[in-house]
């Protein structure tokens, strides 16, 4: 079954009833640019009101090391999902403390040696659209036939445009590990709508074994 996480989470009552609905996953926006950042101590205070078994995720753009660790295990996260420019050896260094997810922003087919390049460390890679100067959270989609190329390395996430009316044919066409909405269950940055998040995560669970 499709993995589901719900990302650009700044409260803990669209917490809370994305896990009633099902997420398995929730993402905290580490990234002070973003309209859904958010700082450690309202992270702290979400995280230990979850229900069990829900995976937490810090998401971070260009941090550095010390900060990424400090937020980690603060918050008690299960993750880092490393959203900008890291290079190799930095991904290295953060696995060592936490488990880690790396996003790669899709240009095109040049994308696959970036995967690979990665892969001899990381499992799971999330994908999403490029936009110059920008870092996830647009609501852009890619060609999700690149995903096909991309399972070769590890575990793909699938991000970027993601909605209720779509997330039916991406799951079915694609079929990745999982797939992750932020913008796409907003009724503005940062505020989810339930019943989106309620469509999208039935939805995306119910058409994939």
């Amino acid at each position: 079954m499709t993995r589901v996480k719900i990302c650009g989470i700044t409260n803990l009552e669209d917490a809370l009833y994305a896990a009633e609905c099902g997420a398995d996953a929730l993402g905290f926006v580490l990234y002070e640019k973003s309209p859904r950042y958010i700082r450690n101590n309202n992270i702290y205070e979400i995280v230990k009101k979850l229900p069990p078994f829900i995976k937490t995720v810090g998401l971070f753009v260009n941090a550095e090391l010390d900060h990424i660790f400090e937020t980690i295990d603060y918050c008690h996260l299960n993750l880092a999902q490393l959203h900008g420019d890291e290079d190799l050896e930095f991904c290295k260094e953060v696995k060592k403390r936490t488990g880690v997810i790396k996003a790669i922003r899709v240009k095109g087919s040049e994308s696959i040696k970036e995967i690979q390049q990665f892969s001899s460390v990381i499992r799971t890679f999330l994908l999403d659209a490029y936009i110059e100067g920008t870092y996830g959270g647009t609501g852009a989609s890619f060609d999700w036939e690149f995903v096909h190329q991309a399972k070769e390395f590890g575990d793909i996430v699938i991000a970027g445009g993601l909605n209720r009316e779509n997330i039916l044919e991406a799951v079915k066409n694609v079929k990745p590990y999982g797939v992750d909405v932020s913008s796409g269950v907003e009724i503005s940055p940062g505020k989810k709508d339930k019943q989106k998040v309620k469509d999208f995560i039935r939805i995306a669970k119910g058409t994939y074994h």
